[in-house]
């Protein structure tokens, strides 16, 4: 554990899985206390306990909140409970990964994306980042020295069948970061995109051709396999070791140089 942490806490939405369960693990070795929000049914909530219960055996504590990040009456109970935890939020992370996967034309017109697909779409996985900063930022939670970040992919500039939701909010979600980062830099907080490459996380096998396309990723990837959710966690780690802002609007790639061939 890292010396003179005090009570840093990390808010990771999306705590139970892929991006969010590792960077949630890594930053508890790291010394932070770690709130989570998860959205989990019976059958899946053996993973968020997993993740918590690493987290405890690491020293630090874990503040499950296993609710619809999207919906503000839930974000509100979030809030108001971390307003009473010392030391307010010093790291966010938003990973949430929950959108349609429809095609935008098909030769069945009931197989192609609604109107409320899309909307829902780009609110869980874009929109909803401004909510959260807004209100940790009104409560007081988000200080000078804070970081926020958030998942994107290369989806938000490459096509792939089906993804077409998710990269419109892949891509509105980085401009909410440059949006952010501008109207935060005074205030002394950064916000950045973290771009992961292509991982194996069950997010991603819910992609249909999810295996092709972990295939054609890994034969391309200069450094020769897929991105892990460890690469990713890793290198939050190292970010969260400086106080500066001055690194800030940013889409940090974490892919091994996938995204440059």
């Amino acid at each position: 554990m890292a010396e003179g942490t005090g009570d840093r806490w990390a808010l990771i939405l999306g705590v139970s899985s892929g991006f969010g369960a590792a960077a949630a693990v890594a930053l508890a070795g790291e010394g932070f206390h770690i709130a989570g929000v998860h959205l989990d049914r019976r059958r899946t909530m053996a993973g968020a306990e997993e993740v918590a219960d690493a987290i405890r055996r690491r020293g630090r504590e874990a503040l499950f909140f296993n609710v619809n990040a999207a919906d503000p009456a839930r974000r509100s109970e979030v809030i108001g409970a971390l307003e009473k935890m010392p030391g307010g939020i010093r790291l966010m992370l938003h990973s949430l990964a929950f959108g349609t996967l429809r095609p935008f034309l098909a030769e069945d017109p009931a197989l192609c994306i609604r109107q409320a697909d899309l909307n829902m779409t780009l609110d869980v996985m874009a929109h909803s980042l401004v909510y959260w900063t807004q209100e940790l930022r009104s409560a007081g939670l988000l200080s000078r020295g804070a970081q926020v970040y958030a998942m994107t992919s290369a989806g938000a500039h490459r096509v792939w069948p089906t993804y077409g939701a998710v990269s419109a909010a892949k891509a509105a979600l980085e401009a909410h970061v440059r949006q952010l980062a501008v109207e935060l830099a005074a205030a002394g907080i950064a916000v950045n995109a973290l771009q992961a490459g292509v991982t194996d996380t069950p997010a991603a096998r819910r992609i249909p051709g999810s295996d092709a396309m972990f295939a054609a990723a890994r034969s391309a990837n200069p450094g020769g396999r897929l991105t892990e959710p460890g690469d990713v966690a890793s290198i939050l780690v190292a970010l969260s070791r400086s106080e500066s802002a001055w690194m800030t609007g940013n889409v940090l790639r974490i892919d091994g140089g996938e995204d440059l061939v």
